[in-house]
């Protein structure tokens, strides 16, 4: 009993302290120094009062979130650009990082920058003004006033030496990782264990506090019960009441120490699960590491051994590095100018992991048994497809081809001419918006159909599909094309000139690489292209296709429209699958640069055998891959056979699936499939881009081939459209007035027809309109749409040299 008094009496100042401290119920936050007993927000706003107070709109002063805490919120104005100027923005200081959003509710999901202060310079220009500066990124804040900017600098400078102070300790710390764990395990354990200790010294002090508390409640009783002067039982009552209150307060005490003892260990467990579950990655990483570096030494003494593989993969490699893609520098994490996506929403379905292919070797595949050595099979271990992923496009690897035309490999350089927007836009004041002719500065000396037809860049994909036994291997193949015909936008910022209605282009290379193509732009309004390829190695390949734009202010989003339909002479099956999104950003200020987003779905209509592709949108914030592309391959019955992965603008690889199993639920609830997979395969992998190809309009081999003059061709191809060969020459002005021509005879033709409509109406006759010249009009009986479809008769009319029918566009 005397040690228990003597703990109580010893801790007594130290329950006073706490109690004295303890809030009425009607307050949100705790009395500290410096603060006032009522409710403040973390920032200095009131709820719903934020950016109310004061003139700059700023609001309350902001204010840290709580005694002793190293979090600083509040409103500043940032400068963002010469267009906006000061944006006011809600600034948070945390743990040595200074980040800013748009709003308080973008805290829970999207941050628009953030600044490590410990490299910061903090400077301050004038009263009010305040500049942040980290290597290539600064900002330049201002205040509602100069208290408040003081309040700002002294934060972000404790801040920024306690930054510096916790990057200096764990530099010296940095040593052995396994020991530190253990060490670190121990002293959770012992930090636990005091915890614990202090919680029945608190459980004792709180049983002597009933004890006594209860004693005195008699004791109060008694004297109630006395006769004692009026004056007296009150400040007895009240003495009561006061126990009462310090007896209930006592209980609460104890009870959230309680509730913060299990909460500490309920979370000691989680981090624990969580360290081990990144020393584990770690280790994984380290392993895939070293075993790329062997990869990487091998191939480097392969390279060293072949001259002519060499240079032709350092071209590549050196193609690849100068990829597009937009900076994250001062201009990308600002936040009126890019777009962002949410990367957590687009985690993947399903994991991969790679098997040991000793353990898995089967040979009724032939995307997997290649080991087995089938030379007529179309196996992704084959030299046949390795060698045609180094080979450019003018080589083939087949031995029955003719020898072939010589074609161009460049066109002239791109006039190096400023545009200047006023220019523009002081001829379209008053004009109606059908009537405003766009500069061929935004454009490519390439028309939409030839555009087009530059997705059968790598058709021998489909070649090699030809010979697939097996549908879900030939499915494979047709996605990897469905993905390459992307490849070739990924720097093509400039747009397409827009077909002149009646407009064809065909590309005749039957005789070279097996296969000739025609395109037909059956529509206006809307634009409507008809496509149609024929390949006598075994497949035929059309689409109508219809683009519809959506501008949004800071990009425009480009959704092509209608099914794409590829059929196998040999087998029969039949695939159909849908374009996704093309988003260009940085439409108004900025680089331009262009992202593809959404899902394909392949169906083969014969077998059921599906293919569902997703393209991930760029994320400023994801961890992921550029560009990245993931799917499955499925047959009739749902089982997964392959996984496809790569990029949209580099490679898709194949993985043949030897087992499956569901995995761990991910955040939103949906159950994650584990895949285990054999090594992957190179599918299809982009053609080095030709020399200088960035002063050409960043065109492939096969598209500086696409606008060579031909003989033969129809007078409507786009090889003959003037203003578009005058620009591909470099003489732009004489370009724009030719354009202009033609789309006011164009314009001409189309009131014509309205007229004759409403002739035809009066006289109560039917009027079709304006019908395609080498398709027709058909219900396509897998989707149930109205398309255009080849119906004959352009190379037997090319042969004859017979082009009637052909209209004047030109």
């Amino acid at each position: 009993m005397g040690k228990a008094a003597a703990l109580c009496s010893g801790s007594t100042r130290g329950l006073v302290s706490i109690l004295s401290a303890v809030p009425c119920l009607a307050c949100k936050n705790p009395p500290g120094p410096g603060r006032p007993a009522g409710p403040v927000m973390s920032g200095g706003s009131e709820p719903g009062q934020a950016g109310r107070g004061g003139g700059a709109g700023l609001g309350v002063p902001a204010a840290p979130a709580g005694p002793g805490s190293d979090t600083y919120k509040g409103w500043l104005f940032k400068w963002t650009n010469y267009l906006k100027g000061y944006q006011r923005r809600w600034f948070v200081l945390s743990n040595g990082l200074l980040s800013y959003y748009r709003t308080q509710a973008e805290m829970a999901h999207t941050c628009r920058g953030t600044i490590n202060l410990s490299t910061a310079h903090i400077d301050t220009e004038d009263s009010c003004n305040i500049v942040l500066s980290n290597g290539g990124r600064t900002y330049h804040l201002k205040a509602s006033s100069e208290v408040e900017r003081q309040r700002w600098v002294t934060a972000l400078e404790l801040a920024k030496a306690k930054a510096i102070r916790m990057r200096n300790n764990q530099s010296d710390d940095s040593g052995d990782e396994e020991p530190s764990s253990q060490s670190d395990k121990s002293e959770l354990h012992s930090t636990l264990k005091s915890l614990a200790s202090k919680l029945e010294d608190l459980s004792t002090c709180n049983d002597l506090i009933a004890k006594h508390g209860a004693a005195l409640q008699r004791s109060l009783s008694e004297l109630e019960n006395l006769k004692l002067p009026a004056e007296s039982g009150e400040k007895i009552k009240a003495v009561n009441e006061r126990a009462t209150l310090f007896r209930i307060t006592s209980n609460a005490m104890i009870n959230a120490c309680r509730d913060f003892l299990e909460l500490a260990e309920s979370h000691s467990r989680k981090w624990q699960r969580a360290l081990q579950y990144e020393r584990e990655q770690r280790i994984r990483l380290e392993e895939t590491i070293e075993q790329l570096a062997k990869q990487h030494n091998s191939l480097e003494r392969a390279c060293r051994g072949a001259p002519g593989l060499s240079s032709s993969a350092t071209a590549a490699s050196s193609t690849s590095k100068g990829s597009v893609q937009p900076a994250k520098g001062e201009a990308s994490d600002e936040d009126e100018e890019t777009e962002y996506f949410d990367a957590m929403e687009d985690a993947p379905a399903f994991i991969t992991v790679t098997a040991d292919p000793k353990h898995h070797r089967r040979s009724g595949s032939n995307l997997s048994g290649a080991s087995e050595g089938h030379p007529e099979d179309c196996n992704l271990e084959d030299n046949v497809f390795e060698s045609a992923n180094q080979t450019g496009y003018n080589e083939s690897t087949c031995k029955d081809v003719l020898p072939k035309k010589r074609r161009r490999t460049r066109i002239p350089d791109k006039p190096n001419y400023s545009l200047n927007l006023w220019s523009i836009m002081k001829n379209c004041i008053g004009k109606e918006l059908s009537k405003i002719p766009m500069p061929v500065n935004f454009n490519e000396p390439l028309s939409m159909l030839q555009r087009l037809t530059e997705d059968l860049e790598y058709h021998e994909l489909l070649d090699k599909a030809v010979k697939c036994e097996s549908s879900t291997e030939q499915m494979c193949f047709v996605a990897a094309f469905s993905v390459s015909s992307y490849s070739t936008t990924v720097h093509r910022t400039a747009k397409p000139f827009n077909p002149l209605l009646g407009e064809s282009y065909e590309l005749d290379r039957l005789d070279e690489l097996g296969f000739r193509s025609l395109c037909e732009q059956v529509s206006h309004h809307p634009p409507a292209a008809a496509h149609h390829v024929y390949s006598k190695r075994g497949w035929t390949l059309w689409q109508e296709i219809t683009i519809a734009s959506k501008f949004r202010g800071k990009y425009l989003s480009i959704m092509p429209l209608g099914a794409i339909h590829l059929e196998f002479h040999s087998s029969g099956n039949h695939y159909v699958w849908r374009k996704v999104t093309s988003t260009v950003h940085n439409i108004i200020v900025g680089k331009l640069w262009i992202d593809q987003s959404g899902d394909i779905e392949i169906v083969n209509h014969k077998s059921k055998d599906k293919c569902q592709l997703k393209f991930t949108p760029y994320s400023y914030f994801s961890r992921d891959v550029p560009r990245k592309v993931t799917g499955v391959v499925t047959d009739a019955d749902g089982k997964a056979h392959y996984i496809m992965s790569g990029t949209w603008d580099e490679n898709m690889e194949c993985s043949k699936i030897v087992q499956s199993n569901h995995g761990s639920t991910s955040s939103e609830g949906k159950q994650k499939t584990v895949y285990q997979t054999l090594a992957p395969k190179v599918l299809w992998k982009k053609y080095p881009l030709p020399e200088n190809a960035e002063n050409m309009y960043f065109f492939s081999d096969l598209a500086l081939t696409l606008n060579e003059l031909e003989e033969r061709v129809a007078p409507t191809d786009s090889r003959l459209r003037p203003d578009q060969r005058l620009m591909e020459n470099g003489k732009w002005d004489e370009a724009n007035v030719e354009k202009q021509r033609l789309e006011e005879k164009q314009r001409a033709v189309r009131r014509r027809r309205e007229a004759e409509a409403v002739e035809a109406l009066e006289e109560g006759k039917d009027y079709e309109g304006y019908i395609p010249l080498w398709f027709e009009r058909k219900v396509d009986p897998l989707t149930g749409e109205l398309i255009c479809v080849y119906k004959g008769g352009y190379w037997e009319a090319k042969e004859k040299q017979d082009w009637d029918l052909c209209p004047d566009i030109f």
